[in-house]
């Protein structure tokens, strides 16, 4: 029979996630991240060259990337970070990633998230804060909503895209104008 310790590392290995990519400048920080992720994902790959980002996400399956913003020694602006995660939006765009920051920056974050970050964490992290935010991200990726929902959210987003202009919001999602208002009307 299975004692308690081997029944529960049984079922938390069961309830694994797949592949996280971490991308850090910083080995020791990689170190860090694959000694506090190892017990809830099945793969953790770690780079420190964001130059291999695109390559590696081109042969590996990755579930999510948790992204550094900086990489070049005495650079903290962040820029280096929002170009990969554009590059990496743009090849794969329903990948989730989360940003990984040493500098508390509001104004920072809220430009990854509108550039398609996930969310963001601040080193030094807290294991716990860590997993949650990657296990809510995770969760949420992996949750089935109604098609209703899905077309209402996509509706509203060329809406907003298009700042209101119904004419060129349905353009740009290849409908008619009344089928646009129909589909407004009917989505509440």
């Amino acid at each position: 029979m299975y004692d308690s310790f081997t029944l529960s590392s049984y079922l938390c290995a069961m309830n694994k996630y797949g592949t996280l990519m971490a991308v850090d400048d910083n080995t020791t920080i990689l170190t860090a991240l694959r000694f506090a992720l190892e017990d809830a994902f099945e793969r953790i790959i770690t780079l420190n060259n964001p130059d291999d980002i695109l390559k590696t996400l081109a042969q590996e399956s990755v579930d999510i990337v948790l992204l550094d913003m900086n990489f070049s020694l005495g650079v903290n602006t962040g820029q280096e970070g929002l170009f990969w995660l554009r590059a990496i939006r743009k090849r794969h765009p329903d990948l989730p990633v989360v940003l990984l920051t040493a500098y508390a920056d509001v104004e920072l974050a809220v430009r990854g998230l509108k550039t398609g970050a996930k969310d963001f964490v601040v080193k030094p992290w807290d294991n716990g804060e860590l997993m949650r935010k990657l296990r809510d991200v995770l969760d949420a990726e992996a949750e089935v909503r109604p098609l209703d929902d899905v077309e209402a959210e996509h509706i509203r987003r060329a809406v907003d895209r298009c700042n209101g202009n119904l004419s060129e919001a349905a353009k740009l999602l290849g409908i008619t104008r009344q089928t646009l208002y129909n589909r407004l009307r009917r989505n509440g």
